[in-house]
């Protein structure tokens, strides 16, 4: 009868309210129902964009934001740049590789947020790099690379060059404003801190963008953007939208309007710095360095034998789920998730497992530890 704590970096919890929402019933999404609910979600989402311009909604999942920003953004044997720092840079190489780009890596080492003058380097030795393509938050390592920083460094580059950032795992959980970090398109998805089922992404353009959009020659059909952004000129879509997601969506807008969107980021990073401070008085050696940590996921590392036997034992005993590492660093670390529907309450309840957990597993006692150096770090921040 105990609940079940769902702390993957995605998919995540859904809140009560949502889930209400999403179970209205059905409305035709050619009717004037439909028209009123995209026109009330568009005056809301643009804030956790950071933009003003209209954001696209695709019913499909994140990566088709991922390759929806490449394959309109980019024409045939044009030169773009791919940082890659994890399993979900990793994709969007992948993704270039597929289509007839001249695709060049930048390879960041796993659990490290991009060295500026490093990148730099990089970028100047190359020549006519159309776009730029990064993670904001890499969801495999909890990675924040510096975008700011980036965004001036890519333009100083060359303005008519195209900054383009994956935020599927913080879209929501952290402040975005693409003017001011030189954003030209930023993706989503559902599934991670906007507190929905997986099913719908999400595609912001500035007039750069847009304009780069409209010109490229690449065919494209059910990715078309230029349809998306077409029909929300009369709030509608191309295609047949998943309507019970959007009208989830429009809660979750109402969740966010009622808590505030600024004390929205400002419990994801009350909840990463509990966390935090909870697993190092556990010993536990964090993945990623404080300047580049994650404000929505948190990753840890141990052998594999304990890491196994605290994934294990957290899910059997206590009904919490996290998760383990991808691809090279599958065996190396667990991952909790900590955006959209999760509170500070949640992180004490599973330092509070692993404290149990570790303590019988080596033999050492940790009772209390943990729930203290996050309860400090908490009200260190307040």
């Amino acid at each position: 009868m105990e609940p079940n704590l769902l702390l993957t970096p995605g998919p995540t919890p859904i809140p009560p309210q949502v889930n209400r929402a999403m179970s209205d019933g059905m409305i035709g999404h050619r009717s004037s129902d439909f028209t009123s609910l995209m026109e009330n979600v568009q005056s809301n989402i643009k804030t956790l964009f950071g933009t003003e311009e209209p954001v696209a909604i695709l019913t499909s999942s994140g990566t088709s934001a991922l390759e929806t920003s490449m394959v309109n953004l980019v024409g045939p044997d044009e030169s773009i740049v791919v940082i890659v720092s994890g399993a979900f840079g990793d994709r969007f190489k992948s993704i270039a590789q597929t289509y007839p780009y001249d695709v060049h890596v930048y390879e960041v080492p796993w659990g490290e947020g991009v060295d500026l003058q490093s990148f730099k380097s990089f970028l100047y030795s190359k020549e006519n790099i159309k776009a730029v393509f990064s993670q904001a938050c890499e969801t495999s390592t909890a990675v924040v690379h510096p975008l700011h920083s980036l965004g001036e460094l890519v333009k100083n580059y060359n303005s008519d060059t195209l900054f383009i950032v994956d935020g599927v795992s913080a879209v929501g959980g952290m402040q975005f404003d693409m003017a001011r970090d030189s954003i030209d398109c930023l993706v989503t998805g559902s599934q991670k801190a906007l507190m929905l089922p997986p099913g719908i992404a999400f595609v912001a353009m500035n007039k750069q963008a847009r304009k780069r959009a409209s010109q490229n020659e690449i065919s494209r059909f059910y990715l078309d953007i230029n349809k998306y952004f077409k029909s929300l000129e009369e709030n509608s879509t191309p295609f047949t939208p998943a309507v019970s997601l959007i009208q989830g969506l429009n809660q979750v807008l109402e969740l966010y309007r009622e808590e505030g969107v600024e004390q929205v980021y400002d419990r994801h990073l009350k909840m990463r710095n509990m966390l935090r401070a909870g697993l190092k008085a556990l010993d536990f050696e964090l993945l990623v360095e404080d300047d580049h940590a994650s404000p929505t996921v948190t990753a840890f590392k141990s052998d594999e034998a304990e890491l196994s036997h605290i994934k294990d034992n957290l899910k059997k005993k206590y009904g919490i789920t996290i998760a383990g590492g991808q691809k090279q660093l599958k065996g190396k670390i667990l991952r909790i998730g900590h955006m959209g529907y999760m509170f500070p309450k949640d992180m004490l309840t599973v330092l509070s497992a692993l404290e149990a957990i570790v303590s019988d597993h080596r033999g050492k006692k940790y009772y209390g530890s943990a729930l203290t150096a996050a309860q400090e770090a908490y009200y260190e921040s307040i």
